[in-house]
This record gives structure tokens, C-alpha cells and sequence, in this order.
């Protein structure tokens, strides 16, 4: 299923916040034509820091002072943009050993790190422990596990527990909790996993409680954020310490296909800042965290593929590209969309001209659903433009299968 475009316009606000000169896009003050000959070949990532580092600052606006905000490295693990996020952010937090490594890397205080998802290894739990940084347990099995890599390093590894809440959040692109779940303890179960604690050399910390990702409804972010903070305020009545990590997750979305419309961040301001009071007042050495991935880098991104062929096959234009689905496998709807829908995409060294040419365009692999866009309407295209996919900077080479039909991977800039 297609959206078609109505009169030849650019169908997405995305392109509105992106500049072009003689007709060309540019990337943080680089035509993507000189970006491409700098880069040294196409297929490539494009991340503009100064998008990144404006999010940041759109945020510190809207959070409370009280609030660590952390990057989700698993958004965009490249180390340009840790990197560059690390002199932004308060933390990280990790997915895996790798990640780890990456944020602390960055030379941030390992108890600025958590560590969550589901099957973390024995030597990942060792790692952790060794590093100090905060594991975010999943289960009961996961505790003893760390817990007796704790015992043999002779140290007490810092904990904090995931929550699968009891409830779901309406809105979200992906439901992290709510009904039965591999991730987190079920609140019901937090209780007993405490009690089971007890003499492990483990240091509770606190708590991370999220429960969706993806969410476009202001509304459904509010009520989920107040239903968190419950549900935190409640188990700390059973907890053996004093909560001092409490991550609440985040779950900010951000608009991907035509009909989406960008999260209205207003209403949030006061939100939190009633949110954040009350649980700062009831949890006094607590360290609010707000966790957030795609909303930071999602939009600060671009990826750019050249037309190496262009066909025509009863009555539709094809613009075959040197990219496809084994770098930006979401661009396909090949990454959880239900319904296959566009990203938005351009012919980037066309950017100003009318879209009035219908196209398919297509990867170089030999699979029918390298499509990453159906019937866009796009300015006329020939062989050697590029093609740019916007909203690109969140979950691309990392969660593409790149290895598929062993062709190159794409390269990432950032700029």
C-alpha cells in the first residue's frame, strides 16, 4: 500500500529541515555532491552533529533540571556520534558487551552506563561487573548469574531492576512491557526478587521501567510517564536501599511517513516537571533518568545511494540504486511496519526541482523486497544522481542485514 503525492509536492516535513544550495541538498554546510567525492563511494551514511547537538538542546529545554538525560547507544552506535553525544548527555545505555565498551570508551563514569536486554551472557555479566556499571536485571536467573560473577571478582556489582509493568502504552510503535514479556520482572514479581537478593554482593540501585518506543501521542506519553512513576513509587516501598537510578524510560517518537505529525513536545514541559517533582520529593537520592535513542540522532540522519540504472517495465520507471535493504533495511518495511509505507526520499542532487516523475526505486539486490520506495513521486531522475532517504540516523547499518549477498557495507560520516 502506497500514499500517493498529491500536485508534485514533497510529501514530508522532514524535508523542511534540511538546506539546499543550487538546487542540491547540504548536510551540515556540505553539497552532497563534494559529501559523496569526500566520502569516497556510495552507498553512505550522512549524520549531521549540528541536528544531533540542536535535539540536545531542545530537550534540556523541556526536561526538568532534575533529569540525566541518556543516549541510547543502540540507535546509532557509530562511535563518531557516542562520541559526540558523550559531551551532551549524562549517560548511556547499552544492549551489549560492544556498546559497553563504546560508552565507556567516552571516558564516562561507569555508573552513568546501564546495561539492559534480555540474555545477557555469563562473560557479558563479568564484564559489566568488572567495569562497574549498572546492570539493569531481567530476571532472577540473570541476578545469580551476576551475582556470582560479583563473587568471583570479589566486588559488588551495581544493580538495577527492569520492571515489565502492568500496563501498556496506547500509541506506541513497539510495546517493550504490559502483558507477558522477555523483558524485564513482572512488577507483581519484584518483591520475591528482592528477597532473593538479599546477601548477594550486589549494590540495588533502582529501578528502569519503559514500556513503549515510537510514540507520536503526547497524551499517551504523559499517562505512561505518571503510570511509571507510580509504579516506581510502589515497589520502592519494597526495595532494600534507597533508590537512586530510576530510568523511566522514554519512548518519544518521531514521524517517519506522511501522515504522521511530530510529536508536540508542549504539553510535556509541565507534564514532567509534575511528574519529576512529586518523585523527587517521595525518592530524595533519586537520579531521574529520561532515556531516549531515535529522538536524538533519528532525525539527524541521511542515506545516500547513487542511480546506477534506470528501466522501464510495463509503464512504470524504475531507478535501480547501489544501496538497498542490506543497509537500510526499515526504508523497505522490512523492519516492523505493518503496512509497508515510504520514507521520505529525494533525488538529493535535485532537491529544489518538481517531483513529477513517479519511480520505483530499488537496491541492487536480487530480491523483490529491495523496494525502498513504491511510485514516489520524484524530480525527473537519470543514472548517477543520488538518492537520499531522510530520517535515517536511528536503527540503519546496525539493524540492516549487511552482510546479504556479500556486497560492501555502507560507510558513515559524521558531519
Amino acid at each position: 500500500m502506497t500514499e500517493p503525492l498529491a500536485d508534485g509536492a514533497r510529501p514530508h516535513p522532514a524535508f523542511d529541515r534540511w538546506q539546499s544550495a543550487d538546487g542540491r541538498l547540504v548536510i551540515n554546510g556540505w553539497d552532497v555532491e563534494r559529501l559523496a567525492a569526500r566520502v569516497g563511494a556510495t552507498p553512505f551514511y550522512a549524520y549531521d552533529r549540528a541536528k544531533i547537538s540542536a535535539r540536545v538542546d531542545h530537550l534540556r529545554d523541556l526536561l526538568p533540571d532534575a533529569v540525566r538525560l541518556h543516549y541510547a547507544v543502540k540507535a546509532n552506535p557509530m562511535p563518531a556520534v557516542v562520541h559526540h553525544l558523550a559531551g551532551l548527555v549524562d549517560g548511556f545505555d547499552v544492549a551489549s558487551a560492544d556498546e559497553m565498551q563504546t560508552a565507556l570508551d567516552t571516558g564516562f563514569e561507569p555508573l552513568s552506563v546501564g546495561f539492559a536486554g534480555p540474555g545477557k551472557t555469563d562473560a557479558e555479566l563479568a564484564q559489566a561487573a568488572a567495569a562497574g556499571i549498572v546492570v539493569e536485571l531481567e530476571s532472577v536467573g540473570e541476578m545469580q548469574r551476576l551475582a556470582r560473577a560479583a563473587q568471583t571478582l570479589g566486588c559488588r556489582a551495581p544493580v538495577a531492576v527492569r520492571v515489565n509493568p502492568d500496563f501498556k502504552v496506547r500509541g506506541s510503535g513497539m510495546h517493550m512491557g504490559g502483558g507477558a514479556s522477555q523483558f524485564g520482572v513482572d512488577a507483581e514479581a519484584v518483591p520475591a526478587l528482592f528477597e532473593a537478593m538479599a546477601d548477594l554482593p550486589l549494590d540495588f540501585r533502582g529501578f528502569h521501567i519503559f514500556a513503549g518506543s515510537q510514540n507520536l501521542s503526547v497524551d499517551a506519553l504523559i499517562q505512561a510517564e505518571r503510570a511509571v512513576a507510580d509504579t516506581a513509587l510502589m515497589l520502592a516501598e519494597h526495595a532494600p536501599a534507597p533508590v537512586r537510578h530510576l530510568n523511566i524510560g522514554g519512548g518519544f517518537g518521531i514521524p517517519y511517513f506522511p501522515k504522521d505529525r511530530p510529536l508536540d513536545t508542549g504539553p510535556l514541559k509541565a507534564a514532567l516537571a509534575d511528574i519529576v517533582g512529586d518523585l523527587t520529593a517521595r525518592l530524595p537520592e533519586a537520579h531521574v533518568i529520561v532515556e531516549l535513542g531515535r529522538y536524538l540522532v533519528g532525525e539527524a540522519g541521511v542515506y545516500i545511494a547513487r542511480v546506477i540504472d534506470k528501466k522501464a517495465s510495463r509503464g512504470q520507471t524504475y531507478l535501480v540504486t547501489d544501496g538497498g535493504l542490506h543497509h537500510q533495511l526499515a526504508a523497505t518495511g522490512n523492519f516492523g511496519q505493518g503496512i509497508r509505507r515510504n520514507y521520505p526520499l529525494a533525488i538529493a542532487n535535485r532537491f529544489d526541482a518538481p517531483a513529477d516523475a513517479p519511480a520505483q526505486v530499488v537496491g541492487c539486490l536480487c530480491t523483490p523486497i529491495d523496494l525502498l520506495g513504491d511510485k514516489v513521486a520524484l524530480p525527473e531522475a537519470q543514472v548517477g544522481d543520488l538518492v537520499a532517504i531522510f530520517q535515517s540516523g536511528a536503527y540503519g547499518p546496525s539493524a540492516s542485514p549487511k552482510d546479504f549477498l556479500s556486497h560492501p557495507h555502507p560507510r558513515e560520516v559524521l558531519v
